[in-house]
């Protein structure tokens, strides 16, 4: 008797279309929560807030590259659970679009259930794990990629919470347009 073989994390997150190279355990971890966040949150994406909290809430990585410590780590944390209860920030149940990419609708290839900013900081942290030449893409990648977009959800509470992203941008080693 034949056993199928177990999906990959990548399979389970439902990302393995969406980049190359593949993610690692723990980024599918990461979107996986985010996925269930945005979903429990009544929202009809993956937005770049979601990712980033769940990044803020399991990986260490992104932790070190912010210059605040633990105070910065609350107040960002802060911002995103009073987002997912309904106070605070004004996102729910709206499409993120920061226009740097066009609307999923308008895209070939547009992913459902991925805001067009969410793909975007995806797909550049596939390019950043290519371009350091890694075989996989991290949640560090992914946070990455969170932070070039400066005008995303993600970067918003990151500001709210008083993170220079020039700064951090440049700390992941990302190219922002600020």
């Amino acid at each position: 008797m034949h056993s199928p073989t177990p999906p990959s994390a990548s399979a389970e997150a439902g990302i393995d279309t969406l980049v190359d190279p593949p993610v690692g355990d723990a980024l599918a971890e990461v979107i996986a929560t985010a996925r269930r966040r945005a979903a429990r949150d009544g929202d009809r994406q993956i937005d770049t807030a979601h990712l980033l909290h769940s990044l803020l809430e399991s990986d260490s990585g992104t932790w070190e590259l912010l210059d605040g410590g633990g105070a910065q780590l609350g107040r960002l944390l802060g911002y995103l659970v009073q987002r997912s209860i309904g106070y605070g920030l004004r996102w729910q149940s709206a499409v993120e679009d920061s226009g740097a990419v066009p609307a999923v609708s308008d895209q070939p290839g547009g992913v459902p259930g991925w805001s067009p900013s969410a793909q975007a900081a995806l797909e550049l942290a596939a390019r950043r794990a290519r371009r350091l030449g890694n075989a996989r893409t991290e949640a560090v990648d992914l946070f990455a990629g969170v932070v070039s977009d400066p005008e995303c959800r993600g970067a918003e509470v990151l500001r709210r919470a008083g993170v220079d992203l020039v700064r951090l941008a440049d700390r992941t080693g990302i190219a922002a347009d600020f």
